[in-house]
């Protein structure tokens, strides 16, 4: 099976200790060789491996591999990379030009979260705070505003603009009310960030450390969270005329994917792809997404899992490789976004008729 290729994040702090930072430097090492055994997904693999040295104290090698990705013909988030990049650089001394690439960042107005958010971060750990609410509230007025709720992947450019405002002393607006909604920790947004925080760990008194106490372990809670999910929960998509070919050369597989008088294959099969997200939402499971399967990937798939492509429990696993591959596209789409099952109609006139 291929490694997992989550979307990368501002790495954390770096590690504490001799053991962890050989641990980080060997998980990089592994990636980097993983990039050059799968040159298609070597992005998402050096980023990773990036990271990785980032948390090993690395940096000058983390440095590289991004200055390489940018150098490569074509990379698939270029903006991404120079964001991360200025976030690292800005840790080992090279401030003046971070803030040039960061300046970069925002000019270009990336249509995607993650670079807002990585560049917003890292304003904001170096307390450039005016900045980081500036460059969190760019990307939520671009990707947010005028979305009821906001798509997922952007609901961190909510939070961190929140927290930023709280350290500044602003006063809540509808943004940081809609933020408030969007919270899954067990205290509100205004004791998580909480400036006056800091304080109350020096503090004698032992209510006012039982009640840090209890915040921390909220964020700790909704850290592990999204760790215990870096890619989306997603189910697997046939377009029409793969999903023909599948079962021409593997009718054994009709009976996953089965038609009957009124509807085709392909037809119930969109039918309960989104049924399956529906459901899935409505249990409450976040970032959800929509992999789209061709056979060719199938059957190498298979081929790697010395499998036959007939076995049935190769489709589960297929879908959640696809997943960790960053193939994903977010679940649901903006009604007027092209629904995810190849129409051409937007999702609103399409599979979320019913969702109005």
């Amino acid at each position: 099976m291929r490694p997992d290729t989550p979307t990368p994040t501002t790495p954390a702090t770096p590690a504490g200790t001799d053991v962890d930072r050989k641990a980080h430097l060997e998980e990089a090492a592994r990636l980097e060789r993983m990039a050059r055994r799968y040159p298609e997904d070597a992005e998402q693999l050096l980023l990773r491996a990036a990271a990785h040295h980032e948390l090993a104290d690395n940096r000058e090698r983390a440095s590289a591999l991004y200055d390489g990705l940018l150098a490569a013909e074509s990379p698939e988030d270029p903006v991404l990379i120079r964001a991360l990049k200025a976030a690292n650089l800005w840790e080992y001394g090279h401030e003046a030009e971070a803030r040039a690439i960061i300046t970069g960042v925002r000019s270009a107005a990336p249509r995607t979260p993650a670079p807002w958010i990585v560049a917003g971060e890292a304003l904001e750990a170096h307390d450039e705070l005016q900045e980081a609410h500036d460059t969190f509230t760019e990307g939520a007025t671009l990707l947010v505003e005028g979305t009821t709720p906001p798509p997922y992947e952007t609901r961190p450019l909510l939070l961190g603009r929140h927290r930023v405002r709280r350290l500044l002393g602003a006063p809540h607006d509808d943004w940081d009310a809609l933020a408030d909604t969007l919270n899954t920790a067990a205290l509100p947004l205004d004791e998580l960030h909480d400036p006056n925080r800091t304080w109350s760990l020096g503090s004698d008194n032992p209510e006012e450390l039982r009640a840090e106490i209890n915040r921390i372990q909220a964020e700790l809670g909704t850290y592990r969270a999204a760790l215990s999910r870096p890619y989306p929960v997603a189910v697997l998509h046939w377009p029409a005329a793969e999903l023909t070919e599948l079962l021409a050369a593997y009718p054994d597989l009709s009976s996953e994917y089965p038609s009957d008088d009124k509807h085709t294959a392909h037809e119930l099969h969109t039918a309960a792809v989104e049924s399956a997200l529906r459901d899935l939402s409505a249990s409450g499971t976040p970032n959800l997404g929509v992999v789209e399967a061709t056979v060719p990937s199938y059957e190498a798939f298979a081929a790697a899992e010395t499998a036959h492509p007939t076995d049935p429990h190769l489709l589960p696993l297929y879908t959640t490789t696809l997943a960790t591959r960053a193939r994903a596209l977010p679940w649901p789409p903006q009604p007027d976004t092209p629904c995810w099952c190849g129409s051409g109609r937007g999702y609103g006139g399409c599979h979320g008729v019913a969702a109005q």
